[in-house]
């Protein structure tokens, strides 16, 4: 099985990345204490509940969604990726096109933090 990476984010400001080292693109990584089937099943759970997104790739440690939004219909892509060793959930939140996103995506994986808070 090949390791999965996330691709760092582009210079443009609509892109956060757990595994960004520069503060304009960093953001804390979610935590899991479950094991990460369930973890990976309450994540689900919580994005499901969330508008215009649609799963188009999963598999054991990967997550991939696409969130479409309302007026112009942008895609962004939302990517989770866990690591059983450390209990974490890696992401990465870009928009495809444009370059500023209005904090946009930071603003997404914080709902989604919340969201799952205590659940995973």
């Amino acid at each position: 099985m090949s390791v999965r990476i996330l691709a760092p984010c582009p210079n443009s400001p609509n892109c956060v990345s757990t595994q960004a080292q520069d503060k304009g693109h960093a953001i804390a990584p979610f935590r899991y204490r479950k094991s990460r089937a369930e973890a990976k099943e309450a994540l689900k759970e919580a994005v499901r509940s969330l508008p215009r997104t649609k799963l188009v790739e999963e598999d054991d440690s990967y997550l991939h969604y696409e969130f479409t939004s309302l007026l112009l219909r942008f895609v962004d892509d939302v990517e989770f990726l866990f690591d059983d060793e450390t209990k974490t959930i890696h992401f990465r939140s870009a928009s495809r096109t444009g370059y500023g996103d209005l904090g946009v995506n930071r603003q997404r994986m914080e709902e989604i933090r919340s969201l799952v808070e205590g659940k995973l």
